[in-house]
C-alpha cells in the first residue's frame, strides 16, 4: 500500500472548525463568517475599548448608588434588613433572566453594538420609573424599577464583558477587562459620595423626593450614550473569529473544539461567579450597617467609610491590572481570593475601628475577582464564547440570594455574625482558583503566551491575521499534524 501524499491527506481529512466556517460559510446563530477581528492589534482596539469602558462606569455608578439607597430605604420606609435585601433581589434577579433569554439571544443575533444600544435604552426606562416610585414612596415600585435597571445593565454586561475580553490581542484579555472594570469601581466610589453630599444632603431621613431627580438625570445621560453608540463604529467579533483564534493558539494551549456541554471550566467558573457575586453584594449591602454597629458611628459617617472601602476596591482593580502585566492572572486570582478569606474571617471576630478596617480590606481583595473569573472561564471557548459569556453574566444573580440571607442573619443575630454567609460563598468560589492553578494551568498559560495581534517584524504582517496566506497555510499544516485522517 502506497503512502498518501500531502495533497491527498489535505483533500481527505476532516476540515478544522475555523476552515469549516471560512470555506463552507457555516456559522452560528449570528455569525456571518470571519471579520478579521481575531487578530486585532493593540492600536486598533484602543478606541472601541475606551468607548465601551464608559458603560462600565455607568453600571458601577448604579451599583454604588444602590448600596446607599438600601440603607436609606431601611430608615425612610422602616423596613428590616432582610426586606431591604429585596432591592438586591430585584436588581440581580434580572441578571438571571436577561442573559439566558432575550439579551443572550440578542447579542448572538445582532452583535455587540446593537446589544449595547438595547441595554442602554432599557436602563433609561428603568431610571425613569424611579419618578413615580419615589413620589408614592412605594417599596414595590422601587423593586420594580431596579429590576428594569438590572435588565438593562445585565444586557450591557452580556455584551460588554466578552467584547472587552476579545477586542484585542488574546494575551492581554485579563488586563483589558480588569482595566475597564476599574472604571466601574470608580463609578461605585463616586455614587455614594454624591449620594451623601449632594443628592441627600440636608434632607429629612424619610424624604425620598431627590431620588426621582437623580434617576431622571441618569436616564438623560444614558439615552445620550445610546445615541453615541448608534453612530460609533464598533468592530464585530464573531464566533467564527473566536474559533479561529482559539485554534491558532492550539499549539500552546492544547485547544480542541468541544461541544458546549463539555466546557467544564466554563461551568465551574459560572458556579464560582454565582457564589462570589452573591458574597460581594452581601458584604457591600451590609457594609454601612456593619460599620455603624462595630465603630458606633452615625449613618452619614458610615456612608463616608463605605466610600473609603469602595476607593480601596478601585485601587485594587488598578493594582491587579498592573500585576497582570508581570504575574499570571491565575496566580493573582488565587492570592486575592486568599486575602478575601483572611480579612473576612477577621471582620467576623474583630470589633471597633479594627472591624471596619478588616471589612474595608475585603473590598480591596474583592476588586479583581469578577473580571478575572470571567476572562479565565471563557478562555478557549472559541465558537461558544458569546453563549458562554451569557452563562457567566447570568450567574451574577447570586447577588439576589446572598444579601437576603445575610440580612436575615443580621436580624436574628448581629452584622458581625452575618458575615459568615458571604464567607461561605467565598470559600466555594475558591475552588475555581484551585482548578485554574492545577488542571487548567497549561491551557491558561498558553493563551497568555500567544503573540496573536502583534506585528511580525520579519514579514511585516500581523500574527494570526486570517487574511494572511502564510498564516492560513500554517493552520492547514497544523491541522494535518494534529487531526485524525
Amino acid at each position: 500500500m502506497s503512502v498518501p501524499t500531502r495533497d491527498e491527506v489535505l483533500a481527505q481529512r476532516q476540515p478544522s472548525v475555523a476552515e469549516a466556517m471560512r470555506n463552507t460559510g457555516r456559522k452560528s446563530m449570528v455569525n456571518k463568517g470571519l471579520t478579521g477581528a481575531s487578530a486585532l492589534t493593540v492600536k486598533q482596539s484602543i478606541v472601541p475599548v475606551a468607548l465601551v469602558t464608559t458603560l462600565f462606569f455607568m453600571w458601577g455608578f448604579a451599583y454604588g448608588l444602590l448600596d446607599v439607597l438600601n440603607a436609606k430605604f431601611q430608615t425612610a420606609l422602616n423596613i428590616t434588613a432582610a426586606k431591604a435585601g429585596g432591592l438586591q433581589g430585584a436588581y440581580f434577579g434580572a441578571y438571571f433572566i436577561g442573559p439566558l433569554t432575550y439579551s443572550g439571544w440578542f447579542v448572538r443575533r445582532f452583535g455587540y453594538r446593537w446589544t449595547f444600544i438595547l441595554g442602554l435604552l432599557i436602563y433609561a426606562v428603568g431610571a425613569l420609573m424611579f419618578w413615580p416610585s419615589a413620589k408614592f414612596e412605594s417599596f414595590g415600585g422601587f423593586c420594580g424599577s431596579l429590576f428594569i435597571v438590572g435588565s438593562g445593565l445585565s444586557t450591557l454586561e452580556t455584551s460588554a464583558n466578552p467584547f472587552i475580553a476579545t477586542c484585542g490581542p488574546p494575551r492581554l484579555s485579563e488586563f483589558r477587562l480588569e482595566l475597564s472594570q476599574s472604571f466601574q469601581a470608580v463609578g461605585s466610589v463616586v455614587a455614594p459620595l454624591l449620594a451623601s453630599r449632594v443628592f441627600f444632603r440636608q434632607t429629612d431621613a424619610t424624604d425620598l423626593s431627590k431620588v426621582q431627580w437623580t434617576y431622571v438625570g441618569i436616564a438623560a445621560f444614558v439615552t445620550l450614550l445610546a445615541v453615541v453608540f448608534f453612530f460609533s463604529p464598533i468592530p464585530e467579533v464573531t464566533d467564527a473569529d473566536m474559533a479561529l483564534q482559539a485554534e491558532q493558539c492550539a499549539d500552546l494551549t492544547g485547544y480542541v473544539d468541544k461541544p458546549l456541554r463539555k466546557q467544564y471550566k466554563l461551568f465551574l467558573g459560572t458556579a464560582a461567579q454565582f457564589c462570589y457575586v452573591g458574597a460581594q453584594v452581601a458584604v457591600a449591602s451590609q457594609f454601612i450597617r456593619y460599620t455603624e454597629e462595630t465603630a458606633n458611628v452615625p449613618e452619614h459617617v458610615a456612608s463616608d467609610r463605605y466610600a473609603i472601602g469602595q476607593s480601596l476596591f478601585a485601587i485594587g482593580r488598578f493594582a491587579a491590572a498592573g500585576a497582570f502585566m508581570f504575574i499570571k492572572p491565575r496566580i493573582v486570582l488565587a492570592v486575592f481570593m486568599l486575602g478575601i478569606m483572611v480579612f473576612l474571617g477577621a471582620a467576623i471576630g474583630v470589633h471597633g475601628e479594627a472591624g471596619f478596617a478588616m471589612l474595608a480590606m475585603v473590598l480591596f481583595f474583592e476588586s479583581c475577582i469578577f473580571p478575572t473569573i470571567f476572562t479565565l472561564a471563557i478562555r478557549g471557548l472559541g465558537r461558544h464564547t458569546k453563549r458562554g459569556s451569557s452563562f457567566i453574566v447570568a450567574s451574577v444573580c447570586g447577588g439576589a440570594l446572598f444579601p437576603a440571607i445575610t440580612g436575615l442573619a443580621a436580624d436574628k443575630s448581629n452584622y458581625h455574625t452575618a458575615m459568615a454567609v458571604p464567607l461561605a460563598g467565598m470559600a466555594i468560589s475558591c475552588f475555581f482558583a484551585v482548578y485554574c492553578n492545577t488542571v487548567a494551568a497549561k491551557e491558561l498559560d498558553g493563551f497568555r503566551d500567544t503573540k496573536i495581534g502583534y506585528a511580525d517584524e520579519r514579514r511585516g504582517t500581523i500574527i494570526g491575521d486570517a487574511n494572511d496566506i502564510e498564516t492560513m497555510e500554517q493552520m492547514k499544516r497544523y491541522s494535518v499534524q494534529h487531526e485524525k485522517v
